[in-house]
């Protein structure tokens, strides 16, 4: 297997409709990854990403930065190292805290069939 070297420095990023900046860095166009997807996202102060429920496991890293996540109806404070796993059919809502931004890593993977 060929090792596969990607500068996320050199990814476009992608406004996301008041949802903060995006940036696949884990795809099958970029590294020939068919069942897994993984993006890095930046929130600036107050800006919020709703991770919807998928038929997936969803994993957000918190790589810099402070903010909150909404899980449930309640809110946890969380900042760098932090960060939520979502099994399928779970949402979460992350917001940057007030007068701070984040760096979150986001990877999807699909369900292991029984």
């Amino acid at each position: 297997m060929a090792l596969t070297f990607i500068d996320t420095n050199k990814l476009p990023k992608k406004a996301s409709a008041g949802q903060g900046e995006v940036t696949e860095v884990l795809n099958e166009a970029l590294c020939g990854a068919k069942n897994v997807r993984g993006s890095l996202r930046w929130l600036k102060s107050a800006e919020t990403f709703k991770v919807d429920a998928a038929d997936r496991h969803q994993l957000i890293y918190l790589m810099e930065g402070k903010g909150s996540v909404r899980l449930n109806n309640k809110d946890y404070d969380v900042e760098k190292g932090g960060g939520i796993y979502l099994g399928p059919s779970e949402s979460a809502t992350i917001q940057a805290g007030s007068g701070a931004s984040v760096k979150l890593f986001h990877l999807v993977v699909p369900r292991i069939p029984k």
